[in-house]
Parts: structure tokens; sequence; C-alpha cells
């Protein structure tokens, strides 16, 4: 498929079920380079199937996700972890590893997937905790750390191989508002100072004010409404309204 020239990512009637249940149904967006896309939707909507499956962590039924013309479920293995090193993910959970430090936690990525030299990878982890504001957390463990500075160590970790491309699972959950804020500005400035490509499944609508370029809204396995955040909030269809008044 030929994408427009500034869709990174385009998704076109994408179809995934589990035995008897349906989750996605025929979802159609694109995401335009340089540009953070929120997904917004109630629980159970297919949020998180989306996103795995733009990645090809999950194969879909029929209809398909193109990344740079790329269609994502026909690649070799070889290719697919090629594109992969292109993709930071966020994960929900933050998925740090306990045992290991903060620095460790960033290098060990950069060991598995890059040709840097042990001081090569130090640099670039000082590098990264740098611009997250948290080079002195290099040495402690993630139990010692805030919810807040969690979240902001695994998007380290999911930029330490400076991809183009971000997916964000839940970035901000569990957060308090001042810490959504700064993972939220975190988001932004990615957007802003490197040109990252960004999903972004959120329900909190404070993270979805300050990251969203765009937004699209699943409901039973279909992007019900697309546009900005403003249009969203003023849709009479009665799930986005009740969605906005709840959230």
């Amino acid at each position: 498929m030929t994408l427009v020239p500034d869709v990174r990512i385009a998704i076109r009637d994408l179809h995934k079920s589990f035995g008897a249940n349906h989750v996605l149904r025929g979802v159609s967006m694109d995401v335009h380079s340089g540009t953070n896309a929120v997904v917004m939707g109630g629980s159970g909507s297919g949020k998180s199937v989306l996103i795995k499956t733009i990645v090809g962590l999950m194969r879909p039924d029929s209809g398909g996700v193109w990344i740079d013309s790329l269609k994502v479920d026909e690649l070799a293995e070889k290719e697919l972890d090629e594109l992969r090193l292109d993709i930071g993910y966020l994960f929900q959970s933050g998925a740090l590893f306990d045992s290991m430090t903060v620095a460790e936690n960033l290098s060990f990525i950069l060991e598995r997937h890059s040709g840097m030299t042990r001081a090569e990878r130090r640099d670039r982890v000082m590098e990264v905790l740098e611009w997250m504001k948290l080079p002195d957390k290099a040495s402690d463990l993630p139990s010692e750390l805030s919810g807040g500075q969690k979240k902001r160590i695994a998007l380290a970790r999911a930029i330490v191989l400076n991809p183009s491309i971000l997916m964000y699972d839940e970035p901000t959950t569990g957060l308090d508002p001042l810490s959504v804020r700064a993972v939220s500005e975190l988001i932004v400035r990615l957007r802003d100072e490197r040109q990252i490509t960004s999903m972004v499944i959120t329900h909190d609508l404070l993270c979805a004010e300050i990251v969203a370029d765009s937004a699209h809204f699943i409901h039973e396995g279909v992007i019900a409404e697309s546009g900005s955040l403003s249009e969203l909030r003023a849709s009479a269809h009665p799930i986005i309204r009740t969605f906005f008044q709840e959230n």
C-alpha cells in the first residue's frame, strides 16, 4: 500500500478475534509523522490489542498495519526484529527488571541490540538519564524509585536505542497529577526535540490534553470518531459523551 507522504503508521480494516471474542472489528486510522496520536476508549475496547498488533506481537485476522509502507504481518522475523529496533515501547507496568539497577536496566538493552563498547553504553545511559533529569538515580534499584520516577526510567529505556516511533500503553496509570504532567510533558518533548512519532493509549484526560495532536476513540472494535481532543469532547456520540463526563 502507498502511504500519504507524512503518514508513518496506517491501520486499515484491522480485525482480531480470540475465539468468539471479536475484539477488533475493522479499525482504521493514520498516525502522521512527528505527531502524537492518542487512542482512548473504555475497558476492554481493544486498545492494548491494537497496539500489540501494530508492533507485531499479535497477528491480525484480516486487514493490516503499515509502517513506512511495510506491512507488519508480512515481514519475515528478521525484518520484523529490525523494524522493532526503531520502535520504543513503554509498557503499562514499566516492566523494569527488579534485580537490576537503573543503569543496568538501560545498558542491558544496548548490550543486546547495539554494537557499542562498554564505555559507549555507559555514556549513552547517562545521556538519556540526564535528558530525563534523573542522572542521580543510575545506581538505584526500581524498588527505590517513586511511581513517577519508574515511569520516567521506563521511558528512558524505551528511547535508549534512539527509536523514531514510540508506543505508550497507559503511560500515566497510577500516577498523581504532578507525575502525570511530568511524564506527559516528556512525551511532548520527545515529539518536539526528537521528532518522534507516537501512539498513546490512555484513559487519562490530563495526559491526553497535554500530548494529543490527534485523538481517536475506539468502541466495540472500531474507531467511533477521530479528530482533535476538543472535537471528541463535543461529540454527540453517547458513549464518547459518557466517557468524557466520567473521566
